[in-house]
């Protein structure tokens, strides 16, 4: 059962995000939505004591909002080492194949 559990959040949207109740949601963001798709991040603690900020994409299906993907960072190292690495195909992104 997915259900969503938020203490407060940044978002602009007062809806809540459609995460697993295991988590306890902190903060969030909202990067995209429409009708099909959102996207968003998320400042999230499991098992009471550890966090990690998630980035989620859910697709409506069916009805209901489903994870299609979701992305953890853990800690300050492990966010550097994904920036670095951002900002090192940043420039390939719009460049012709």
């Amino acid at each position: 059962m997915v259900k969503a559990m938020e203490e407060k959040t940044s978002d602009q949207s007062s809806e809540k995000l459609p995460i697993s109740e295991f988590y306890r949601v902190i903060d969030s963001v909202t990067i995209f939505r429409n009708d099909k798709w959102w996207e968003a991040i998320a400042l999230i603690e499991s098992y009471g004591k550890y966090r990690s900020i998630a980035m989620y994409m859910w697709e409506f299906r069916d009805g209901k909002w489903k994870r299609k993907h979701k992305f953890n960072i853990r800690g300050l190292d492990e966010w550097n080492k994904v920036k670095n690495s951002v900002e090192q195909l940043l420039p390939k992104l719009n460049k012709e194949k």
